[in-house]
């Protein structure tokens, strides 16, 4: 059975606003994540609901950018956002932590994206949603590390 959600959480050793600063600021997702190679703010600029960016995506088999709408921005607690209208949710939840943060990346394929995803792949759509859960499960602990390295080198 493909998971359809997957979520980790890392220790940071700076407090959840500082972090949320960094995890908010779309335009240097490009230092942390292992797909996501480039966002820039289309409109809207800046993490606040309703604002959209584009995120330039590379793997070894293809390049192709995604549309994102942020859906939650609440500095020092959550940053989140949808791909392509709904298909996929993404985001970040800081919780206090002594001095530093509990960050915690969630990854969701929503059901607009399965059909979304039935109509696009059509009998390979499964082997697709798979490959994206994959690719979420082995992402997530490397964005937090990534992210964690950033944030405690400042």
């Amino acid at each position: 059975m493909t998971e359809l959600k997957r979520s980790e959480s890392i220790s940071v050793a700076v407090p959840p606003e500082q972090l949320y600063a960094l995890v908010s600021d779309v335009t240097r997702t490009g230092e942390w994540s292992p797909v996501c190679k480039s966002c820039w703010w289309d409109e809207g600029a800046g993490p606040h609901v309703g604002a959209v960016f584009t995120g330039r995506n590379e793997t070894p088999e293809r390049t192709w950018e995604t549309r994102c709408r942020v859906v939650a921005a609440e500095p020092g607690r959550q940053f989140a956002w949808e791909v392509n209208d709904g298909w996929v949710r993404w985001g970040y939840t800081l919780e206090a932590d002594g001095d530093g943060t509990l960050l915690t990346e969630h990854w969701e394929f929503l059901p607009k994206g399965i059909e979304g995803f039935r109509e696009r792949f059509g009998d390979t759509a499964q082997a697709e949603i798979t490959k994206r859960s994959d690719a979420a499960r082995d992402g997530i602990p490397a964005t937090l590390a990534a992210i964690k390295a950033v944030a405690e080198a400042h």
